[in-house]
Order: C-alpha cells, then sequence, then structure tokens
C-alpha cells in the first residue's frame, strides 16, 4: 500500500489522544537522590518519570535553593530523557508562586509535568494553573505543560472530575495517607497497606471515584505508594491490583527496588500485544476499514483501544514484533 495512514493519524482525528506516559512515576527530594534516580532512568531507560520534590523534599527556609537546585539538576545533561517533573508546594504554603517563578522560567520547555499538591477545591487548581500560564506566557513557553493533581483531601475527591477536566491537566494521583489522617480515626491506620487499602469501603470508593473522573476527562489516575520497602513483591502485587481490580494505569515509587515490579505489574500481556499487532497491520492495510481477525470483526473503535495498547507496550519495554514496530514506532 502506498503511504500508509499512521493510526495517530487515522484514529483520533479531531480529538485530543489519551496521554501515554509511563506506569511509573519515582519521588525524589533530595540532591543525591534525584542525582541517583536519574542515574538509573539512563540505566534502565526511558520506563519510569522521576518526580523532584520542592514540596516534602525542601528544608523549611531553604525553599529557594532547593527549586534552583533541582531546575539545576534537569537543565544538565545528567537529564537524559527529560522525563522528569517537579511537585511544587501546595495552595497554603507561601512559597508555591516563587516555586513557579523559578521552575517555569528555566525549564519550562523540557520539564515532563508540574504536580499540584494537597487542593481543596477547584477552585485552588484553577488558580494555580492559571498562575502557571501566566508566567509561562511571560517567558516565552509555548508548550502545554502537563499538570499532575494530588487527590489527598475530602474537597479534591469532591471536585476530581472538575479538576481533570481542566485545560492542562493530565493525571490525578491517588494520595493515601493523607487522605486516610483525613477521616479522623474512621479509617484504621491498617489501612494504609494491603489488604485494607483495597478493601476497606471508604478507600475502594474513593479510588473507583477518582479513576472514573480522570478517566472520563482523558486523565491518566495514578495510585498511591506502597509502604513496604524490602519486599519488591508486595509492591508488584499492590500495582497489579491497582491496575485490574481499579483501573488505575500508574503508581508511585518511593523506593529504587520498586520501581520495575510497578513496571511488570502494568505492563500489557504479550499475548494481547502480538494481536494488537497483528490487528493494527491488518487495518491499516485496510486503509483503516473493519476487517475480520480470528473470526472476529474489528474496526475503529477497537483499533483504537489496540493502538494505546501498543504505545504502552512500547514505554514500558515489552518487545514489539518487528513489523509493528516498523511501521508505527521506528524513527
Amino acid at each position: 500500500m502506498n503511504n500508509p495512514v499512521h493510526p495517530r493519524d487515522a484514529l483520533f482525528e479531531g480529538e485530543q489522544p489519551f496521554p501515554i506516559i509511563p506506569t511509573c512515576e519515582h519521588f525524589a527530594g533530595s540532591e543525591k537522590l534525584i542525582t541517583k534516580a536519574l542515574e538509573l532512568q539512563a540505566s534502565l531507560g526511558p520506563i519510569f518519570d522521576i518526580s523532584c520534590d520542592c514540596e516534602d523534599g525542601a528544608p523549611a527556609g531553604r525553599e529557594r535553593e532547593h527549586a534552583e537546585m533541582i531546575t539545576g539538576i534537569l537543565s544538565s545533561d545528567a537529564n537524559q530523557y527529560q522525563m522528569a517533573g517537579v511537585r511544587i508546594h501546595d495552595y497554603t504554603h507561601a512559597h508555591w508562586k516563587d516555586d513557579v517563578d523559578i521552575v517555569v522560567p528555566t525549564i519550562g520547555d523540557l520539564v515532563a509535568y508540574i504536580t499540584i499538591p494537597k487542593p481543596t477545591s477547584v477552585t485552588q487548581v484553577e488558580e494555580m494553573i492559571a498562575y502557571i500560564k501566566s508566567v509561562a506566557r511571560r517567558n516565552g513557553i509555548q508548550r502545554d505543560i502537563p499538570i499532575h493533581v494530588l487527590i489527598e483531601t475530602h474537597g479534591a475527591l469532591r471536585d476530581a472530575a472538575a479538576m481533570a477536566a481542566i485545560d492542562w491537566v493530565q493525571l490525578l494521583d491517588f494520595g493515601l495517607m493523607d487522605f486516610v489522617s483525613g477521616h479522623h480515626g474512621a479509617i484504621p491506620a491498617c489501612a494504609m497497606r494491603s489488604p485494607g487499602q483495597f478493601e476497606h469501603a471508604l478507600l475502594a470508593r474513593a479510588k473507583s471515584d477518582m479513576v472514573a473522573a480522570a478517566l472520563a476527562n482523558g486523565c491518566v489516575p495514578s495510585h498511591n505508594v506502597t509502604l513496604d520497602l524490602k519486599n519488591p513483591y508486595n509492591t508488584y502485587q499492590d500495582a497489579y491490583r491497582a491496575r485490574n481490580e481499579f483501573g488505575f494505569l500508574r503508581m508511585w515509587s518511593i523506593h529504587p527496588s520498586q520501581i520495575e515490579p510497578i513496571v511488570d505489574a502494568m505492563k500489557p500481556d504479550y499475548t494481547e500485544v502480538k494481536d494488537a499487532a497483528d490487528i493494527l497491520l491488518a487495518a491499516q492495510a485496510a486503509n483503516w476499514g473493519p476487517i475480520q481477525y480470528q473470526g472476529e470483526l474489528h474496526d475503529r473503535a477497537t483499533y483504537r483501544y489496540y493502538w494505546e495498547l501498543l504505545q504502552k507496550a512500547q514505554i514500558t519495554n515489552v518487545g514489539l514484533p518487528d513489523a509493528a514496530h516498523s511501521a508505527f514506532f521506528a524513527t
């Protein structure tokens, strides 16, 4: 076939495609941990993002120096893949605008995302994003900077859908520990870990509601951390349950040993990847009209599903069939 049409052009005309981003975001607060995370990213490849923390990571009274340290590292050659975001201070903290004033002019063109923590209402998120946009415009930043919003308060959960609908918002993060603490003992401490975090009715409701709000507005839902730092299999199990029982498409890591278990638990199954490749190659050959595959009818509705699946396989290092890689991902 001459000039085959790529799926990104054939399947999403006039629509904003769903964000395809790594399934793991690794948090690092200090200069030492950020540097080590970037070294690990260079070693493992671009299979996870790094969230550099200006909030909890910044020593009190040294917020400016901390933010400048982060922008310095992310401006350097150490940031090989430009897959690092920055979490700024929350709306109630006096330094959140200063964080934006430091981060956006310096690395606004390469920061992977900016994370807004602890909002209690959609109006706070709107104000913070409006300020980020204004700083970006004043400094000639042309791109839309992806915004991630932490859902860890009652107000944020109530307004989750409205937050997800705001321009530039790419992802909603669930913050388990702060959310549990906000229930004043109604949720026991044991629910900060498994199995309680998935089985307590209030948490199951909150996670389901947040995931639904994110997906309905074209945003990625991201799951909270696993507190167990010593047993990677517990991290794998948490990520697997988050993905397959609740629909989360991403998860936080707080220790390097958690990164690969999260990626492994959330990556697509190779059998489905192989089917996706075969279906999309046949669809492309048919100029994206309906086809039959193994006795089943497929059309643009299923093509969109399988195209997103292939992109997730690519970003999680699942090996793609050579023909599909050449057709869809070769540069």
